[in-house]
């Protein structure tokens, strides 16, 4: 089976039990792709909205994603990424994490995605779980607070439905709870048309 991991890394890869045949991984950020160290991955660098022709030329029979579509900025990258997807291969496996789950999983502090903006990127400056490093309560880092507060935009069933109208949707639940979403397409069909 040969997979595009769209947004993956080396470090998701390295541990797991089942290797695919060829397995490409598709990463604007670089440190994602440093560790390649003989894992047999092919290393791309690159947009998942808009990937490059070396990729959108092949079919790929599986394009995988996990935890990648939450942080694109906005919807109209969304939908580019949802075109991609369809566009890479027959078949997908997209996970992200639902919004409507009550902790938050990148801060880890319950309700956070539903804070406004403003005290969201205060709280990002000193919660000690911040998803990027220690924190910084300098007034001077507001800005890489509200960019990393706007980072991610947790989905919803209707619109990960909207973006991947052929595909089953299955709910991964903690404690009753359904904590993330995940498109699945395993027949070989084509995408509705607008």
């Amino acid at each position: 089976m040969s997979v595009v991991d769209l947004g993956g890394d080396t470090r998701h890869w390295a541990g797991a039990p089942v290797r695919p045949r060829r397995l490409v991984l598709l990463n604007m950020r670089g440190y994602a792709l440093d560790e390649a160290g003989g894992n047999g991955a092919e290393l791309v660098f690159g947009d998942a909205c808009d990937p490059p022709d070396l990729l959108t030329d092949q079919r790929f029979d599986l394009v995988y994603s996990n935890s990648v579509i939450e942080h694109l900025g906005g919807p109209w990258r969304r939908r580019a990424f949802a075109a991609s997807v369809h566009r890479l291969g027959p078949r997908h496996w997209i996970q992200t994490p639902y919004r409507y789950f009550p902790l938050e999983p990148h801060w880890l502090f319950p309700g956070f995605q539903f804070m406004p903006l403003a005290t969201r990127a205060a709280f990002d400056r000193i919660w000690p779980l911040r998803p990027r490093g220690p924190r910084i309560p300098d007034e001077a880092q507001r800005p890489a607070s509200v960019e990393g507060a706007l980072d991610v935009e947790l989905l919803t069933k209707t619109e990960m439905r909207y973006l991947f109208p052929t595909s089953e949707l299955i709910e991964e639940r903690f404690a009753g709870l359904t904590k993330s979403l995940i498109a699945v397409r395993t027949l070989d069909i084509e995408p509705a048309k607008d």
